[in-house]
């Protein structure tokens, strides 16, 4: 009995041990480094084929990407390179901005009419103001925020930091260029760029 009662326990262990590396190790992940940065799809809903670029204005990173579900696609961004800390502000002395430029094919078999991107430092709350975390809110040009298929996009700030491209189309199996240029003085090594697509309607025959 003690033996049978074991060996229950052993597999039960076993059990939980392979669901808790299924949540932690997403299958099939992908994650790709470039400009002290790395760029993961590790959330599920797109995958990241390939990267390119140091992030800055005259070379941006180019991050080629598949959309292929209909909600949102998160992409996680990570700094590789220690930041210096300074103690007294909280920012840091040698910050990175980065120039991203993203290159999203639309593998969902739904017109896109419009194309969200949205800032969080913690995942699914929004961005603030004073977490300085941003689409260059302060010194934002016109060239710092385009698109190819997308003629205008509106910059929605507060409680959120939101980019929408709007006034164009992207077909299915057809690709956007998206560039923008994202400014964080923080000491947080992790932040999240929320890719959310608007669908024109529901599929296509």
């Amino acid at each position: 009995m003690v033996f049978v009662i074991s060996l229950t326990r052993t597999f039960v262990l076993a059990a939980v041990s392979a669901i808790a590396l299924t949540f932690l190790e997403p299958v099939g992940a992908e994650v790709f480094t470039a400009g002290g940065y790395s760029f993961s799809d590790e959330l599920g809903n797109f995958r990241i084929t390939a990267i390119s670029g140091t992030g800055t204005s005259t070379d941006p990173v180019v991050l080629h990407e598949e959309i292929v579900g209909t909600g949102p696609a998160i992409l996680v961004i990570r700094r590789i390179t220690p930041k210096d800390i300074v103690p007294d502000r909280h920012f840091t002395e040698n910050w990175r901005a980065l120039t991203l430029i993203k290159l999203v094919r639309n593998n969902t078999r739904r017109i896109w009419v419009g194309f969200d991107l949205e800032l969080q430092e913690v995942l699914d709350k929004p961005s603030i103001y004073s977490d300085g975390l941003s689409f260059n809110q302060i010194g934002a040009q016109p060239p710092d925020v385009a698109s190819d298929d997308f003629a205008g996009n509106v910059r929605l700030f507060e409680p959120y930091d939101r980019v929408r491209f709007r006034n164009g189309h992207v077909n299915p199996e057809a690709t956007v260029l998206i560039k923008v240029h994202i400014t964080d003085p923080t000491p947080e090594a992790t932040f999240y760029l929320l890719q959310d697509p608007q669908i024109l309607y529901a599929s296509l025959r």
